[in-house]
């Protein structure tokens, strides 16, 4: 039996588009306060910086999965670390956005 390392290798890159459209709805919904007629410079400061980590995040997402169409794969062993620390400045980006 020989090992099938394509399917995997799909599954992860669609584990990463997945996570690409997750980053989408939580870019979107940053952005939102921003278009409040009372909105100040905060509001728009933070919708700057979702935006920012959103196409970050995606152009990470397309370069991993562009890796893993390769035959072998290629191991994605600095963009792991660097998505997850976006990950995480989004979700205190959330944060800040919810105090708004």
């Amino acid at each position: 039996m020989t090992p099938d390392s394509g399917a995997a290798a799909e599954r992860t890159r669609l584990a990463w588009r997945r996570t690409g459209l997750s980053a989408t709805a939580v870019a979107l919904l940053a952005v939102r306060p921003a278009f409040r007629p009372q909105a100040g410079v905060l509001a728009w400061l933070v919708a700057a910086l979702a935006m920012a980590g959103w196409v970050t995040m995606i152009a990470l997402a397309y370069r991993r999965s562009y890796g893993l169409r390769r035959r072998p794969p290629r191991p994605g062993r600095r963009l792991i670390p660097v998505y997850a620390l976006l990950a995480a400045a989004m979700a205190v980006l959330g944060g800040l956005v919810v105090m708004l």
